[in-house]
């Protein structure tokens, strides 16, 4: 079984591209809402995060997001640490999450695929990438955040350019090119690459 990672920045539309993946019968990883489910279910994670960040990130054993996100997107070290807890916990569930499926490739979707080290267990990695006005605008009507909310969540990522040149293969999510007949083309291929025979 193949293991293909999906990333992209902020705004790209990486978690649409991953739904195309799903209706094709392809399973997905969703790391960053096993993050959120983790730093909620995991008792040791939840001790981590006390520890690092003080008895305030859980009110009534529910995670205080407004308290965390206070301190990690104002101090880039502490984004690091809170990156260095939850990082391993999500890799060691995604782990377990490979092992029970039986597709002949599956997706992981991670916006810090390179950033947490989780790419090299990987086998080929998609980008999928926009251009910077399109992203902004999507998360702005996404989130109801301002431009400049926008900009500084971007800076916290790697340069997309780089990200794109360090993945296998890139789907342009740009509202001209559309998505699904990049996505299709990308399933022929993986399955081919898994050794299952497609139809020309």
């Amino acid at each position: 079984m193949l293991k293909i990672g999906l990333t992209g920045g902020i705004g790209s539309g990486k978690s649409t591209v991953a739904k195309v993946f799903e209706v094709l019968g392809i399973p997905v990883y969703y790391a960053d809402y096993a993050a959120k489910r983790l730093m909620q279910e995991d008792e040791l994670l939840k001790q981590q995060l006390i520890a690092a960040f003080g008895p305030e990130t859980y009110t009534n054993g529910k995670l205080n997001r407004e308290h965390l996100s206070s301190i990690v997107f104002k101090q880039k070290e502490q984004l690091e640490l809170l990156n260095s807890l939850v990082h391993p916990a999500t890799i060691a569930d995604a782990n377990r999450w490979f092992a029970l499926q039986s597709a002949p490739y599956v997706i992981k979707e991670a916006a810090l695929l390179f950033e947490s080290g989780t790419a090299e267990g990987l086998d080929y990695i998609i980008g999928v990438t926009a251009p910077e006005t399109i992203r902004i605008k999507r998360v702005m009507d996404r989130d109801g955040v301002s431009a400049e909310e926008v900009k500084r969540r971007m800076k916290n990522q790697v340069n997309e350019e780089l990200k794109m040149r360090l993945c296998n293969y890139v789907i342009r999510n740009n509202d001209r090119e559309p998505v699904v007949p990049q996505v299709m083309q990308l399933h022929q291929t993986f399955l081919q690459l898994a050794g299952i025979k497609t139809e020309a």
